[in-house]
């Protein structure tokens, strides 16, 4: 039995556009960073409500779309959230890390200490659903369905004029545990979302060349 269709909304443009058009996203994604000192400012959480519904935009395996956003705005969970992941963080940076990992931590300027996760105006808590509310509803691709979400999250926020950061404390088991949220459903990211406090530093780091990403089979 075929499924049903409709057309495609689809703009093609002309080459000149095209250039344009990626031109301007490559200069303004040349001037993303991943940001550790936050104002406490707030922001506009129906910004943040639009990026949220922009990043559910993404493809995902057989349509299933298994992700789960949970914005935190409250300072006593943030305050929770913090003193959990910086226990991660001390036993990471303590002993768990292989010093090859630590070396090339370095120079980012990382450690176990993580005030963003309170100074942050928000958090939003990526989690990934291994499977629906049963374990019979099945999910697919579900890593790279949610990886592909958090890149269009992470894009939404930059173009809306907010600064965030992938962080990842290890094991994230505590979020699911603070958040209350349920048993099919496990923290991939946690990202504090705002904007850079004023006098902002970010480390000095280079990307790799398109040479160096970029392999044409022709």
């Amino acid at each position: 039995m075929s499924a049903p269709t409709k057309p495609l909304d689809f703009e093609r443009l002309d080459p000149a556009a095209m250039r344009a058009r990626v031109e301007a996203l490559a200069s303004s994604m040349r001037r993303r960073r991943s940001v550790r000192h936050f104002s406490r400012e707030p922001v506009d959480l129906d910004v943040v409500r639009r990026c949220v519904e922009i990043a559910s935009l993404a493809p995902s395996g057989a349509n299933k779309q298994p992700w789960r956003f949970v914005v935190v705005s409250s300072p006593g969970v943030k305050k929770q959230i913090r003193e959990a992941a910086e226990n991660e963080e001390r036993a990471f940076y303590g002993g768990r890390a292989p010093e090859r990992w630590l070396k090339d931590l370095e120079p980012l300027g990382t450690d176990a200490d993580k005030p963003f996760l309170e100074e942050a105006p928000l958090l939003v808590v990526l989690f990934a659903q291994k499977h629906g509310e049963t374990e019979d509803e099945k999910h697919y691709y579900v890593n790279e369905s949610v990886g592909i979400a958090a890149g269009f999250f992470i894009l939404a926020l930059h173009q809306a004029g907010l600064a965030t950061l992938t962080h990842t404390p290890s094991p994230m088991g505590f979020l699911g545990t603070i958040l209350n949220r349920p048993a099919n459903e496990r923290a991939f990211l946690l990202l504090p979302v705002g904007y850079p406090a004023p006098g902002c530093e970010v480390p000095v780091i280079e990307k790799k060349p398109l040479s160096e990403v970029l392999v044409e089979v022709r």
